[in-house]
C-alpha cells in the first residue's frame, strides 16, 4: 500500500509540470498571434521628382537707396528762425527747408551798400567824362575797380549768408525734421533733416558670417509684407564681402525702384533662393526620425513597414530634400509613422 503511494507522487509532479508548460506555451502563441494580427492605418504621400528652391528667409527693412541729412552750412551755425517744411513733403533739390539767424552778416550786407552806390555813381560820372574826352584813363579804371571791388564785397556776403539756409540736396521727401523755430542748428553733428529719395528704394538686411559665400548677386528674391499681404518678386542687388566685426554679419541689398506702396522703415520678409534642385524627391521634414543608424522614414511596401535610411539635403517650408535612400514612387508613410517598427502590418487609409 506504501509502495504504491510513493509511486502516484512523481506521476502527480510530471502531470503539473507539463500542465504548466502547455499553459506558457498556448499563451504565447496567443501573444504571437496577437502581434502578427496588429495593423497599422497610416496615411501615404508618393514622391516624384519636383523643382526644388531652398530659401534663407531673414527680416528686412525697407529703405531710400539715397537718404541725406540736409544741415546747416554756417560754421557758426546760428538759431532757428523759421521751418519752411513739414515731415511728408516733397521737396526739390535746393529749397530752403529751414533759416537760420544771419543778422551779423546781414548788417554787413546793408553796411555795404551805400558804399557800393557811392562807388557806382563816381565810376559811371567816370565814364561820362571820359567820353568827353575829360579826365586819364587810369582815372576810370581806377572808378571801374573800386566799384568792381565793392559789389564783389556784397557777393561774398551774400554768399556768406546762403550757408545760414539749410536747403535740400536732393529731390525728395522729407522723412524727418529734428529741429524747430529757437533751436541751436548748425554743423554735420546736428542734422536738421532727412531727405529720402522716394523713386529710389531698396530693402536692406543683415545675414550672419555663415552665409558668407551662399548668397550671391542675382539670386532670386521674394519680399514679404506681412501687413499687406503684398510680396514683390525681384533679385538680390548687392552683397557686402565684408563681415562687422562687432555683429559678425554682412549686408545685403534689393534695389526697388520708386513704388507708390513703400515707405521707408517697412518691415518685410526677405527670401533669397540660393539653391535649385530641378528633380527633387521632398518628404516632410516630421516624418524624419532620427535613430543611431541615420535620418530614417517608413515606407509602406506591399502592406507593410518599411524603414529606410535617408540622406537628407536643403530644407525649405517645412519640407527636405531627400538625396538618396529614396525613389520615385515610393510610398512615404506621413501619417501613423510614429508607432512603426520595421516590417509592421499597415494599412493605407484613403
Amino acid at each position: 500500500m506504501k509502495r504504491l503511494f510513493f509511486l502516484l507522487i512523481p506521476a502527480f509532479i510530471l502531470a503539473s509540470c507539463g500542465g504548466k508548460q502547455d499553459a506558457k506555451s498556448t499563451d504565447a502563441k496567443k501573444a504571437d498571434s496577437g502581434k502578427v494580427g496588429k495593423v497599422t492605418p497610416v496615411a501615404v504621400t508618393e514622391v516624384q521628382p519636383v523643382v526644388f528652391n531652398a530659401d534663407v528667409e531673414i527680416q528686412a527693412a525697407i529703405t531710400g537707396d539715397e537718404v541725406v541729412n540736409a544741415v546747416s552750412r554756417s560754421p557758426q551755425g546760428g538759431t532757428v528762425q523759421q521751418v519752411l517744411v513739414q515731415v511728408g513733403q516733397t521737396v526739390h533739390k535746393g529749397q530752403v527747408l529751414a533759416t537760420l539767424d544771419a543778422n551779423v552778416v546781414e548788417e554787413q550786407i546793408r553796411g555795404l551798400q551805400p558804399q557800393i552806390d557811392l562807388q557806382k555813381a563816381l565810376y559811371e560820372k567816370q565814364k561820362s567824362l571820359w567820353a568827353q574826352n575829360i579826365g586819364t584813363e587810369v582815372q576810370l579804371m581806377s572808378a571801374k575797380t573800386a566799384y568792381e571791388s565793392a559789389l564783389s564785397q556784397k557777393t561774398s556776403l551774400q554768399a556768406q549768408r546762403a550757408l545760414y539756409n539749410i536747403v535740400s540736396p536732393i529731390d525728395g521727401v522729407v522723412d524727418m525734421a529734428a529741429i524747430k523755430v529757437g533751436d541751436q542748428a548748425g554743423g554735420l553733428s546736428n542734422p536738421g533733416f532727412q531727405i529720402v529719395n522716394m523713386s529710389k528704394m531698396k530693402a536692406v538686411a543683415t545675414l550672419g558670417e555663415n552665409y558668407l559665400g551662399k548668397v550671391k548677386e542675382g539670386n532670386p528674391v521674394t519680399l514679404v509684407f506681412p501687413g499687406t499681404g503684398d510680396s514683390i518678386k525681384t533679385k538680390l542687388s548687392y552683397v557686402s564681402q565684408s563681415v562687422n566685426g562687432l555683429s559678425r554679419a554682412f549686408e545685403v541689398q534689393v534695389k526697388l525702384g520708386g513704388n507708390k506702396q513703400l515707405h521707408p522703415n517697412m518691415s518685410c520678409i526677405m527670401k533669397i533662393s540660393n539653391y535649385t534642385n530641378p528633380s527633387a524627391l521632398l518628404v516632410p521634414v516630421a516624418v524624419i526620425q532620427n535613430t543611431p543608424n541615420g535620418s530614417v522614414i517608413y515606407l509602406a511596401d506591399n502592406g507593410r513597414a518599411k524603414a529606410a535610411v535617408v540622406k537628407t539635403g536643403q530644407t525649405s517650408d517645412g519640407m527636405v530634400e531627400i538625396l538618396s535612400g529614396l525613389n520615385a514612387g515610393d510610398q512615404v508613410v506621413t501619417t501613423g509613422f510614429e508607432d512603426l517598427s520595421d516590417g509592421d502590418a499597415v494599412s493605407i487609409q484613403k
